[in-house]
């Protein structure tokens, strides 16, 4: 147990010595930058609280960094909860009962908050105040609470399930998107710099093109491809070295990786392409449905790997070739044809 517990605070640790500490130190999302910077100068040069700020997008791509980034440029107190831990609307009043004056809350994963502190929530944003209930039924009594100005910066990867009332007491919205490889190559080479590693361009470039777009997994695959280099080669990351270390890791070079082919094999090798339904592909692969919905799937259809069509997952071509398998004949067409067919 003390081994786990030391290797999540070094995970940690690792995390927040790489985490940008301005907008200007921020590589990529330069429209998301720029609308930021605009309203907190504005902001700071009205002498006000900033509108509350929502993030929404795939992990991994900055979404805490932002919030950091925000209260860091507003000099102010950052407050971190997550939707999970407020299942109540009496853990948000305790939350917000200790909120100060420009104070930055910020509230991960805030599609999964229960419905009641949802509403709380709404109140506090818009009018500063909450009223906090006090005994049960008939002797029951509202108490109100003023809160001085905050601001709420919000991140979900499923900005679809935040209800409408929740999503338009947010004054700035912002979806992040997917990182370019060149702009991964900036973050990997950033890192190593931060880390005294010796990279060289090729190197750095091997291990963005790897990524999947998403800056947490070109620093943890920095972190893996340093270890290799450290015990196997000179200490140097260069083309060689990273190209060894992430096949060694089981990382390809379009950056899938285990899991993700043994969705692949298994779709196209025991099911014959498919369709089949997401349950019985992951018992297929020996994980669970949540996994390789939210982890895997997302990312093959990206590739153009895998179609989600009514009756099932279904192999494209691109898969089957991927796999340095044949595909069969009028697949694309069979996939339009599951495609066009109704629920």
């Amino acid at each position: 147990m003390d081994s786990i517990e030391e290797a999540t605070a070094e995970d940690r640790a690792f995390e927040a010595a790489l985490r940008p500490r301005t907008l200007e130190e921020l590589v990529g999302q330069e429209r998301v930058r720029e609308q930021l910077s605009l309203m907190l100068e504005a902001a700071v040069g009205r002498g006000s609280t900033p509108d509350h700020v929502l993030l929404s997008g795939p992990p991994g791509l900055g979404k805490t960094t932002i919030a950091m980034i925000i209260a860091n440029q507003l000099a102010a107190p950052l407050r971190i909860t997550s939707g999970p831990a407020i299942q109540h609307a009496g853990d948000l009043a305790s939350i917000l009962s200790g909120v100060n004056e420009g104070d930055v809350l910020f509230i991960d994963e805030i599609h999964r908050m229960s419905r009641p502190a949802e509403e709380l929530l709404y109140m506090a944003m818009e009018d500063f105040r909450v009223d906090v209930i006090v005994g049960k039924g008939p002797g029951a009594t509202a108490i109100p609470l003023e809160i001085p100005p905050f601001t709420v910066v919000g991140a979900t990867t499923r900005a679809g399930l935040l209800p409408s009332p929740l999503r338009d007491r947010f004054g700035f919205t912002a979806q992040l998107d997917y990182y370019e490889a060149a702009e991964l190559q900036r973050i990997v080479e950033r890192s190593a710099g931060l880390l005294s590693l010796e990279v060289t361009s090729d190197g750095s470039a091997e291990i963005a093109s790897r990524s999947r777009g998403t800056p947490r997994i070109a620093n943890r695959l920095l972190r893996r491809v340093r270890d290799f280099a450290q015990v196997r080669s000179d200490g140097v990351i260069d083309h060689d070295s990273a190209h060894e270390a992430l096949a060694l890791y089981e990382v390809d070079p379009l950056g899938l990786d285990r899991l993700d082919r043994a969705v692949l094999t298994a779709l196209c090798s025991s099911f014959g392409g498919g369709p089949v339904g997401i349950s019985t592909l992951a018992v297929a692969v020996s994980e669970e449905r949540e996994t390789v919905e939210e982890l895997a799937e997302p990312f093959l259809v990206r590739l153009g790997f895998l179609a989600r069509t009514p009756r099932g997952r279904v192999a494209t071509p691109a898969a089957w070739r991927h796999l340095g398998l044949k595909p069969p004949v009028g697949a694309q067409l069979e996939i339009d044809h599951l495609d066009a067919a109704p629920e």
